[in-house]
């Protein structure tokens, strides 16, 4: 038995399986690097994504909150632009302290509507989305027709901060009901 090792193989033959097993780990960890780069490069891509919606929904909540706190405010300052129009209209019309209060009136507006503040309007028939019913009367008007505006409304962006409180006509009613 010359030429065979120990366990009856030939020595060209072990030679050359270990040749084939290193190609092969070979060839496997070649392939291995390729793969994990391909996965790390589909890992920076996703991560690259997800960091782009992070910043578009952080920009979103920070522009959503900014709109929150200017409506907070601007709703807070409703009552105050309700009392302007009342001393203006309290006062007669060629009064200089009435013209003082209007300058006053118009510059406090004007900022509002720089935040987007702008009035609902009240005229017509009600919209229960943009009215609120304070009074139902008689009048020649058809029913559910907008008499008059006892407050004024306001939204922002079409936000609505306060529905505008009305007076509604009932109608009128038929004389053989009465």
């Amino acid at each position: 038995m010359e030429g065979k090792d120990e366990q009856g193989s030939n020595p060209g033959d072990l030679q050359e399986n270990k040749k084939q097993e290193t190609e092969k780990k070979t060839e496997k960890s070649a392939e291995k690097p390729d793969g994990e780069a391909a996965e790390l490069k589909d890992r920076l891509v996703r991560m690259a994504a997800e960091f782009d919606n992070y910043k578009k929904r952080v920009t979103k909540e920070i522009e959503s909150s900014k709109n929150a706190g200017r409506m907070d405010v601007v709703r807070k300052l409703l009552p105050t632009l309700d009392e302007f129009e009342l001393a203006i209209n309290s006062f007669a019309k060629d009064d200089e302290k009435s013209v003082g209060i209007a300058m006053i009136y118009a510059n406090f507006a004007a900022a509002l509507k720089a935040f987007g503040l702008r009035e609902i309007d009240a005229k017509g028939v009600f919209d229960p989305y943009k009215h609120e019913i304070v009074l139902s009367k008689e009048s020649k008007e058809g029913e559910g027709t907008i008499i008059e505006v006892v407050r004024k409304g306001y939204e922002i962006n079409g936000v609505m901060l306060r529905p505008a409180s009305v007076i509604v006509s009932k109608g009128i009613k038929a004389a053989g009901k009465e």
